[in-house]
């Protein structure tokens, strides 16, 4: 299974910012360090702000910085914010009728692997990440 590369910004956006949280990131110095597309992240911040975990501070000297705590933004709310709350719960072929009652081939096979995925999602929030292995930043 694999992020879209929406959920992957957003996540390497906040995970970045959540490393220094006090501190005032502009777009411009976020798009040096993170090597996402100008239109791109600055459509993600939006996004973000839009859904209360940055906010915006206008004028010459403004940028982007936490609206919330680190430790109150779950990582499944950052996915469920740019995503929507199902991109990751459905059957993995994509089908609209797939349940326990009725399952596709790969049921079985997903269900634990969405749940495992799940859990690991809503139980982690951007402090509990550990950003000394991260190094993609």
């Amino acid at each position: 299974m694999k992020l879209s590369k929406t959920s992957e910004y957003a996540l390497r956006i906040l995970g970045f910012m959540a490393k220094e949280p006090e501190k005032l990131y502009s777009a411009k110095y976020l798009i040096d360090n993170l090597h996402i597309s100008d239109k791109y992240l600055r459509r993600l911040l939006t996004a973000l702000s839009k859904s209360g975990f940055i906010k915006s501070i206008q004028g010459r000297d403004g940028g982007y910085s936490f609206d919330k705590s680190t430790d109150q933004i779950l990582l499944i709310d950052i996915l469920e914010s740019v995503d929507g709350s199902d991109k990751y719960s459905g059957c993995v072929l994509g089908f609209d009728q797939c349940s326990d009652e009725n399952p596709c081939i790969m049921h079985s096979s997903w269900v634990s692997v969405r749940d495992k995925f799940d859990e690991v999602f809503r139980n982690k929030s951007l402090s509990d990440l550990d950003y000394n292995e991260i190094s993609k930043f």
